[in-house]
């Protein structure tokens, strides 16, 4: 996937900013993809500490972009036009001193039209990620809330779950919108979406508050002029297993194949991606934040070189494809 990816990104010159230009794993990342003309990496930070993490790490920054906000000569425009996002919210100081913070600058580069997508959280937690863009770049029209999702990949299988990461506990209304978003993610990277929503339960076999809730989303989604199909509530087994499938949900139009699942939770979701990245040897790509006006992502405080490389990938490609 990743290779198709880099193929219908390569020449576009998508300009990402990475956040944290002087983390070793997004610098090498960043000169890989520059190298490899891929996408036009925006490198934030102090300009000396980038170029001696650079040397340390034993790669050139010769020829990239390295943008220091405490040298930006545009400062005060940005500044004005935050003030004018935040809407009386924040006055030009606090403005101004958020904006030397890389996670708040960055995203104002987005929101301008410097940079086409966001890579952060190497060393930033996911919500100081997210509420710059809830902040300023704010949700798609027609999206009330930010939700993510993870591709899972093993040789040729691509399996898509959400929320993983952002929603705790979300409600029916929110169940739906996340299975949309997700759909309209699945769909961007080239898989037809067959959904299924999770629960402990299979078509009522179980009570509880969280059956039904899944129910009532399962029903919500049903009712809607989809151009996918979607199912639920079900159990696991039953949306992977043709076996358990044709015993607990016959006329299922998905039961048995679903690739894209939709948790109750952030505690099923979170739990569930993992145990599938470190038991069941897929690779985990994400989590792709969905529902912004602009493709902005969150990297986990653990990941690797590798993992930053794809996930800017994945983060050009949402943008490549609105191109």
């Amino acid at each position: 996937m990743i290779n198709e990816l880099i193929n219908k990104i390569k020449g576009k010159d998508i300009r990402i900013v990475f956040t944290e230009g002087s983390d070793p794993r997004v610098l090498k990342a960043a000169v890989r993809l520059y190298q490899e003309n891929i996408i036009v990496p925006v490198l934030l930070g102090n300009r000396f500490e980038i170029v001696a993490c650079a040397k340390a790490s034993g790669v050139s920054v010769e020829g990239m972009e390295i943008v220091d906000p405490m040298e930006y000569q545009g400062m005060e425009e940005m500044v004005t036009k935050m003030v004018e996002l935040r809407k009386g919210k924040m006055d030009a100081e606090t403005c101004h001193q958020l904006l030397l913070q890389t996670n708040y600058f960055g995203t104002m580069l987005v929101q301008m039209g410097y940079a086409d997508g966001l890579l952060g959280g190497a060393t930033y937690s996911t919500a100081d990620t997210v509420r710059p863009a809830l902040q300023l770049v704010k949700a798609r029209p027609g999206n009330s809330l930010v939700s993510s999702c993870f591709i899972l990949l093993k040789e040729e299988e691509q399996l898509v779950m959400g929320d993983c990461s952002i929603n705790i506990n979300p409600n029916t209304d929110e169940l739906v919108e996340i299975t949309l978003q997700t759909a309209r993610t699945v769909r961007q990277f080239g898989i037809e979406p067959r959904i299924g929503l999770l629960s402990y339960s299979t078509y009522g076999s179980a009570k509880g508050e969280s059956v039904a809730k899944v129910q009532e989303a399962s029903e919500r989604l049903k009712r809607m002029p989809l151009d996918f199909e979607v199912d639920g509530e079900m159990q696991f087994d039953c949306c992977v297993s043709d076996e358990v499938a044709k015993l607990k949900a016959p006329d299922s139009a998905v039961a048995g194949h679903v690739n894209t699942f939709i948790f109750p939770n952030i505690d099923a979701g979170n739990i569930g991606y993992k145990i599938a990245a470190r038991l069941g040897g897929y690779e985990a790509i994400g989590p792709i934040l969905q529902g912004l006006n602009a493709p902005i992502n969150d990297l986990s405080r653990g990941c690797n070189e590798e993992e930053v490389f794809k996930m800017a990938i994945v983060t050009a490609a949402q943008k490549g494809m609105d191109i």
